[in-house]
């Protein structure tokens, strides 16, 4: 981005597509400041650590994209970087009381006990479909299923969509959930064809062949919004403060409050980088107007997240992987466990192993809300059963979201045109964040960058 003369820019909200958005703006010349209604930044990245645990209460791992990597080496984190354990390649999936492997390649696919015969088959025969273009959306479920049948949906598609969305493929809209699977059905047909063009596609422009690599840091993936944030000029990121109004014009006024004291600031230009539920509750002008009050009805189920741990010869499992999902049939009492001190040095005391629960979801939303005690009563049976678990946790940490992560169900556009409905009528107005441009990690900082953008073109097409 070209430097221009300082303006003066409100980021609300101090999460990983806010803090983003900052530090692009600053490095571009323009003054920020970040108001954040929570006493820390980071939003869903929590990490704690505590008697030789390291918890994650929220997301567990970051997909290393070039953009990610590009990110790192400004904020100088590669000395923080902690890479997945070779061993976390391999991943469970739960199938008739036991974990089985995933299949990681077409051979494996051929002699995986996942899949049966005639589903392999079907996989195989999927490199021959034709491009096709959808003129209404459809589920997840429905999409995937056209394209590999219905066990793949059950015992693949399932667990995979419980553990990044802890949603259901059912009601998750295959245009929005998984944009790039859409559009590889258009111009390939075969999904599978598609992901071979763009592997070729990726090396043709000198990029890693292979998996992206999955990382987080030293001290847990905390790491990255502090960094984010001491990026920034002292004193621009303004903790526990709550907007109570703002006002667009020339200039926009932003009304919050910190300890009953109200302040009014004044700023060229908002971005508003927070999720459904503040977004719902913004109030703009001086007659109560919410204009973006409908996103308050965006599905987020409860999630809990249970960080157990165990001295390592409690459990007879050998842990060597990823983690385990779980498919719906199963009928388990979680979605999905993963493996911490096998996915990331540094996570659990010597002697020790850690595992990170995730309840709840669509699934099973009542089960989310249990007290700690009760959860793990809940889900401790099916542990013990299928990692060879004896005994009792030596530590827990439990971490409760009411409100989750937005499902991109199927009508999904009637969450976003109040967004775009919202900018047009507010010139100066930039919304984004997991709400609209995706719920990963890499999709949140790729939403912030996209911010800094449109920002930066508004400032300068009001300079010319």
């Amino acid at each position: 981005m070209s430097v221009l003369p300082a303006k003066s820019i409100a980021i609300i909200g101090g999460g990983i597509t806010g803090l983003t958005a900052a530090r692009s703006l600053h490095e571009a010349g323009f003054a920020v400041t970040v108001f954040e209604k929570n006493p820390r930044v980071g939003g869903a990245i929590t990490s704690s650590e505590k008697d030789g645990w390291l918890i994650e209460g929220g997301p567990n791992s970051l997909q290393e994209t070039p953009e990610v990597a590009a990110l790192l080496a400004e904020l100088r984190l590669q000395g923080d970087r902690l890479a997945a354990n070779i061993a976390a390649k391999k991943r469970f999936i739960v199938r008739r009381g036991k974990l089985v492997p995933v299949p990681l390649s077409p051979p494996g696919l051929l002699t995986s006990p996942l899949f049966s015969p005639g589903t392999r088959l079907r996989v195989l025969a999927e490199m021959f479909a034709r491009p096709r273009v959808r003129t209404t959306d459809t589920s997840l479920a429905s999409f995937v299923g056209a394209h590999f049948g219905r066990e793949i949906v059950d015992y693949g598609l399932n667990p995979f969509i419980s553990g990044v969305y802890a949603g259901d493929p059912e009601k998750l809209s295959a245009r929005y959930a998984f944009p790039r699977l859409w559009q590889l059905e258009r111009t390939h047909g075969s999904l599978l064809r598609g992901f071979r063009a763009e592997a070729r596609a990726r090396r043709a422009r000198g990029e890693p062949a292979g998996a992206t690599p999955i990382i987080s840091f030293t001290h847990g993936l905390q790491t990255l919004p502090n960094a984010l944030a001491a990026a920034l000029p002292d004193g621009s990121v303004k903790l526990n403060r709550t907007i109570t109004n703002i006002i667009s014009g020339r200039p926009w006024k932003i009304i919050s409050t910190q300890n009953g004291a109200v302040t009014t600031t004044e700023f060229d230009a908002v971005v508003l980088a927070l999720p459904a539920s503040g977004l719902a509750q913004l109030v703009f002008g001086t007659l109560g107007e919410r204009p973006l009050a409908s996103l308050d009805h965006q599905p987020h189920p409860p999630v809990s997240s249970l960080f157990l741990g165990f001295k390592r010869g409690q459990i007879g499992h050998p842990l060597d992987g990823f983690g385990a999902l779980v498919p719906a049939r199963e009928q388990r009492s979680f979605l999905g466990v993963l493996f911490s001190s096998s996915l990331f040095s540094g996570r659990a005391p010597d002697g020790h192993a850690a595992l990170t629960v995730f309840v709840g979801g669509t699934r099973q939303p009542e089960t989310a809300r249990l007290a700690p005690a009760l959860l793990l009563n809940r889900v401790l049976p099916d542990l013990r059963e299928l990692l060879g678990i004896t005994g009792e946790p030596v530590f827990t940490h439990h971490t409760f979201w009411p409100k989750a992560i937005p499902q991109y169900n199927i009508g999904h556009e009637r969450f976003l045109e109040p967004m775009t409905r919202c900018e047009v009528d507010h010139p100066g107005l930039f919304i984004g964040g997991n709400v609209r441009d995706g719920i990963s990690l890499p999709d949140c900082i790729k939403s912030g960058n996209a911010l800094a953008a449109k920002v930066t073109d508004f400032a300068g097409a009001r300079q010319r």
